[in-house]
């Protein structure tokens, strides 16, 4: 496994605030990604120290941000590409494989996300809702999210992980504290 850790983001980076566009750029060769989250409620999703801090905005605003990419991505070429796939009677998924061919995007995904939203079969009848819809399960789809839920030996840290789990059903959620971690690493190294 080949872990990389990425700038952070901020509101706006899928129109290429802060680092977006660099940000983005780095998760393009993701097959998974690990959204690490204050569990604490003691950061924003700015990393700024707050109290209180309702840890699902962190969760709700990579997944908006990420949306966004894999959205626009699509839209750039969309009304062609779709008229073109249905004038050539060109096999919808391998069309989109090809446009996001620099994404890992394949084949039995896309088959995978239309049999599953049950649209039209002519993708030129869809509206916006429907083409974010797609977008957005795509994005889902080829690169799942795990969240690592950390500080979790905190005060609000299992009340917040609790909630978390509440509020997201459909993903894996992990308990972690990187300051156990270190504590049992240390513990370790001196029974060495």
């Amino acid at each position: 496994i080949d872990l990389l850790d990425v700038a952070g983001l901020v509101p706006g980076a899928s129109e290429g605030k802060g680092l977006g566009n660099q940000f983005l750029d780095d998760l393009r060769e993701a097959d998974v990604f690990i959204h690490i989250v204050d569990a604490s409620g003691t950061t924003d999703e700015e990393g700024k120290e707050t109290e209180n801090y309702d840890v699902s905005k962190d969760i709700l605003f990579l997944d908006d941000e990420l949306d966004k990419w894999y959205h626009n991505i699509f839209l750039k070429v969309w009304k062609s590409f779709v008229r073109k796939s249905e004038i050539e009677d060109v096999n919808f998924a391998k069309a989109v494989v090809k446009q996001f061919s620099g994404l890992k995007v394949d084949e039995e995904q896309i088959k995978k996300v239309i049999r599953n939203l049950n649209f039209n079969p002519r993708p030129s009848q869809w509206n916006e809702t429907e083409i974010k819809k797609f977008t957005s399960e795509l994005r889902k789809e080829s690169k799942p999210m795990i969240i690592a839920a950390n500080k979790i030996d905190t005060a609000k840290g299992k009340e917040n992980y609790e909630k978390l789990v509440k509020k997201f059903p459909n993903l894996i959620i992990i308990p972690c504290s990187a300051d156990s971690e270190l504590a049992l690493r240390e513990a370790a190294r001196q029974r060495a």
